[in-house]
């Protein structure tokens, strides 16, 4: 996120196809780029859009119970090595 903005307004109008621009204030605050996934909320007529912007990746190194860093590759593949073991266990007789 390059901004911080605390509270904002703007007015974008919506198409023939139902599609609008987010105002690139909104855009550079968040971290919105092309191919952003957005969230769609509606409670009692309000609407929130949130933008997905962080991946798994994004939050690497992870530190591992005992102080040290993993990263994404390492994760998966203990998690695979896991997954494998309980396979075995479970179709050993």
């Amino acid at each position: 996120m390059n901004e911080h903005i605390q509270k904002a307004a703007a007015v974008s109008t919506v198409t023939s196809k139902g599609q609008t621009t987010i105002p690139k204030q909104f855009r550079d605050a968040l971290g919105i780029k092309d191919g952003t996934a957005l969230r769609w909320t509606l409670e009692e007529g309000v609407l929130q859009v949130r933008a997905k912007t962080k991946r798994l990746e994004d939050f690497t190194p992870v530190p591992a119970p005992n102080g040290a860093h993993l990263t994404i590759e390492e994760i998966n593949a203990s998690i695979g090595e896991a997954v494998v073991e309980r396979f075995r266990r479970k179709t050993a007789r």
